[in-house]
C-alpha cells in the first residue's frame, strides 16, 4: 500500500501510482482510492496572509489566488464578471442530471452576481462547496480486463507535472503554467488534440479557475474562453462539454477524493453509463486536477 498526498492531485496522484504498477507489469490489479474529510474550513483551512512584500497585495488563500487569477485575466482579455458568472450557472445546471452531486439545483444568472462577494470576482456560487467525500477506481491489465468481459476503458496517457521554479515569494501564484505543461505533454503522448476530446472534467475550484482552464488545455485559444462561453462551448450538447457532472462548483471539493471521481465520471461516459447526462458517442475523455504546491495530473481516457 502507497500512501499519497499531493494536495487537490492528491487522488489522480494515487490513480497515476496505480497505472504505474499494472502498467510496469509489477501487478496485475490495483486500486485506487482517494478520500478527505474537510472539516468546516475547508479551502480556507490552510496558507494565511502573505508577508509583507513590496508591490504584493492579498492572500494566500485558494480563494484569493484564484479571484486574483481572474482578475488578471480580465485585465488581458477583457473577460467579465458575467463569463464567470455562466460557468456557475452551466455548472449547476449540469449538476441536476448527476443524482451524486451534493448540490442538484438551478442557479441563475442574476443569483449568481448578486450573491456575496467571496475573492473578487468570485462570488459565493463561484466557488466550490465544503463537503466530504470518497472516490475509487479499480485499474487491471490487459489480461485480466479480457477475463472479466467488462467494457473496457484504456487509459491512454497519465501525466504528472510541477511548475518549474520560481521565487514565488515575489510572484503571484501561477495557476496556469502546470497545467499548460501537462496538457502539451498529455496531448503528444495519447496521439490526440483538444479537437479529438469528447468531454473534460476538470478542476473548478472557483469559476475562475474554470475559465482559465479552457485555454490551459487548449480547448480554446487564448484570450477567447469568455467568447466560448457565450456560445455555449461547453455546456452540455456544445462543442466540447465541460463538468457534466456539475464540476466541484455543484459536487463540492473533497481534497484527496475529487481526482479519482473525475476519473470515475468521464469512465461513467466512454462505457454509455452517465443516465441523462450521457455525453453521447463519447469516445475520449480528459480529467484534470491541479495541486498548487503545485502538481497537475492529466488522464486521458479512451473507449
Amino acid at each position: 500500500m502507497i500512501n499519497v498526498s499531493n494536495a487537490c492531485a492528491t487522488g489522480s496522484t494515487a490513480f497515476r501510482e496505480a497505472y504505474v504498477a499494472v502498467g510496469s507489469g509489477e501487478y496485475d490489479v490495483a486500486l485506487a482510492v482517494g478520500s478527505e474529510q474537510m472539516g468546516k474550513a475547508g479551502l480556507l483551512g490552510g496558507g494565511g496572509a502573505r508577508e509583507s512584500v513590496e508591490g504584493i497585495l492579498g492572500s494566500g488563500l485558494m480563494p484569493a489566488v484564484f479571484g486574483q487569477a481572474g482578475v488578471e485575466h480580465m485585465r488581458q482579455y477583457g473577460t467579465t464578471l458575467e463569463h464567470f458568472a455562466k460557468i456557475s450557472v452551466k455548472n449547476h445546471k449540469h449538476s441536476t442530471k448527476n443524482p451524486l452531486s451534493q448540490y442538484q439545483v438551478e442557479v441563475a444568472l442574476d443569483d449568481v452576481l448578486k450573491a456575496r462577494m467571496v475573492a473578487y470576482p468570485n462570488t459565493l456560487y463561484m466557488c466550490c462547496p465544503t463537503g466530504d467525500g470518497a472516490a475509487a477506481a479499480i485499474l487491471v491489465s490487459e489480461s485480466v480486463m479480457k477475463k472479466a468481459g467488462r467494457t473496457p476503458v484504456k487509459i491512454a496517457c497519465s501525466v504528472l507535472t510541477s511548475d518549474p521554479w520560481t521565487p514565488r515569494d515575489l510572484t503571484l501564484p501561477d495557476v496556469s503554467t502546470l497545467t499548460r505543461n501537462a496538457a502539451k505533454i498529455a496531448y503528444e503522448k495519447a496521439g490526440v488534440g483538444p479537437s479529438d476530446i469528447d468531454l473534460v472534467e476538470l478542476h473548478d475550484c472557483f469559476a475562475t479557475a474554470e475559465l482559465l482552464h479552457y485555454e490551459n488545455l487548449g480547448l480554446c485559444k487564448d484570450g477567447e474562453a469568455g467568447r466560448a462561453v457565450d456560445e455555449g462551448w461547453f455546456e452540455w450538447g456544445g462543442k466540447t462539454p465541460v463538468n457534466v457532472s456539475g464540476g466541484l462548483l455543484s459536487k463540492g471539493h473533497p481534497l484527496g477524493a475529487t481526482g479519482v471521481a473525475n476519473i470515475f465520471e468521464i469512465v461513467q461516459h466512454l462505457r454509455g453509463d452517465a443516465g441523462p447526462r450521457q455525453v453521447e458517442k463519447a469516445k475520449v475523455g480528459l480529467a484534470h486536477v491541479i495541486g498548487l504546491g503545485s502538481a497537475c495530473t492529466i488522464h486521458i481516457l479512451t473507449a
